[in-house]
């Protein structure tokens, strides 16, 4: 991979010049800077990734610019801090600030039926309030599976089609990232504005806080600077998939956005402009479930404590991008990254950056191994998403391991599971590092690294691939 751009020149001596910057003398900043040159250039290399934007920021100030790698592969662009990338899913943060300020102003009420807002909503709608989208309780789950992605639609045929799929559970009663619920979010700041979301975004936020870059996405327009996202495909990079350009206007996470775009908005959450912080104050306070649990997620926001330090946090992962914004308020230090391949290990990524500031955060021992059985993972990983929506099927498993794991054992694992951040992400980017023989059964043992904790996942199989032992435990 390419070396590190340089830092531009007027933020050179930033990084020794700006007493307080990591509390720490210079020499210390550069042991950091150094630290995190090494450890992204050695993750890209891992992992094949493209290119990299990065910036690490204190008190809404701009500390440190990174730019690794290439933003197009093809014509061997470099990536830089006007790099153009695609936001993914910490778009949604933008579709609940829009929200919020509507609620500030009087025009939405956040425990107020959709009905009241939707008239022509199902019946089975009628206790789904404004706070259920925003902290994904609805039950709406993902977009219906007829959604063809390369089709286009009018924002209202998209909202016929998730109005018609039936509601997964009532709403409230458990935690769901719903892509669905936060389409829902940006048609109803049409209905009580008139407006198109994305036209709200830039009138509201991106123009305001001077946000030159950040925009809805449109792949017929040009615009400078944008990154080409990638995907590897048995180990071969290629180019992003196509989606159809409606596919990129909803107010699930269809943003561009450079680290400079992002460095504005981090400075604005130290302001009451755009929002109040008694606004984001909601947005950052975790879910309380109908049945007395609790989910570390807000409106728009993953919302943790580390060692009693408060951590608020959100990745994307579309079209050949993965993204990840990492606040901890309390020290007023923000970490961001961008990556143009859709492979990106993203939460093990943030985790590794996160540690260099935070030695609790360290990822464990253990490199992955080549994975030359894919059939099997997909069989775990099949099992563990299961798991995590209380649905394995026993016929998955042997005899003896049904009377050991069911009921109690699999409740105990889909709690596990609920406890990251978000399961199926999570799920999908396990790694294999371990593969032995053992008593004539196979035994594979998989990381499940989030960006706060690590599960290792052993599974045991028989000849004929039917699971005699599944254990996950927490090693860090």
């Amino acid at each position: 991979m390419n070396a590190s751009a340089k830092i531009p020149g007027q933020l050179a001596a930033v990084l020794c010049g700006i007493i307080g910057l990591f509390a720490f003398p210079c020499f210390a900043r550069q042991k950091i800077s150094a630290k995190i040159d090494k450890y992204v250039k050695t993750e890209m290399t891992r992992q094949k990734i493209p290119g990299v934007s990065l910036a690490v920021l204190r008190g809404g100030k701009i500390a440190l610019l990174k730019s690794y790698g290439l933003a197009n592969a093809e014509h061997r662009v470099p990536v830089k801090p006007e790099t153009v990338f695609q936001s993914g899913s910490i778009g949604k943060q933008f579709a609940a600030a829009a929200v919020m300020m509507l609620v500030e102003e009087g025009r939405l009420a956040l425990d107020e039926p959709l009905t009241k807002y939707f008239d022509d909503a199902p019946a089975a709608w009628k206790n789904i309030t404004v706070r259920h989208l925003l902290n994904h309780t609805s039950g709406l789950g993902d977009y219906p599976p007829e959604i063809d992605l390369r089709r286009d639609y009018t924002e209202d045929e998209y909202f016929a089609a998730i109005k018609k799929a039936p509601l997964a559970f009532e709403p409230g009663a458990r935690w769901d990232y719903s892509n669905a619920g936060y389409f829902t979010l940006g048609a109803l700041v049409r209905r009580v504005t008139g407006k198109f979301y994305g036209d709200f975004l830039q009138e509201r936020i991106f123009k305001p806080l001077d946000m030159k870059t950040a925009r809805i996405i449109s792949e017929s327009d040009i615009v400078p600077n944008r990154a080409a996202g990638y995907r590897l495909v048995s180990g071969e990079l290629k180019n992003q998939e196509w989606v159809s350009p409606s596919t990129n206007t909803t107010a699930d996470g269809s943003l561009y956005l450079t680290v400079l775009d992002l460095a504005k908005w981090d400075a604005a959450l130290y302001a009451d402009k755009p929002l109040r912080q008694s606004s984001l104050a909601q947005m950052w306070a975790p879910t309380k479930l109908a049945g007395g649990g609790e989910k570390a997620y807000g409106f728009g926001w993953h919302t943790e404590k580390i060692k009693n330090r408060r951590f608020v946090h959100h990745g994307g992962a579309w079209q050949g991008f993965k993204s990840s914004i990492m606040r901890f308020p309390d020290d007023k230090l923000t970490i961001i990254f961008f990556a143009n391949l859709q492979d990106t290990k993203d939460f093990k990524f943030a985790r590794g950056l996160a540690a260099i500031f935070y030695p609790e955060l360290k990822l464990p021992a253990g490199q992955p191994i080549a994975d030359r059985e894919p059939q099997t993972s997909a069989l775990i990983k099949k099992v563990l998403l299961q798991f995590s929506k209380n649905a394995a099927e026993p016929n998955l498993f042997t005899p003896s391991a049904r009377a050991e794991i069911f009921p109690v054992r699999a409740k105990q694992i889909a709690g596990q599971l609920n406890s990251l951040s978000i399961p199926v992400a999570v799920i999908i980017m396990s790694e294999l590092v371990e593969r032995r023989e053992e008593n004539e059964l196979r035994v594979y043992r998989y990381f499940l690294t989030d960006v706060t904790r690590t599960f290792a996942c052993t599974a045991k199989l028989t000849k004929d691939d039917k699971i005699a032992d599944l254990e996950l435990r927490e090693i860090n």
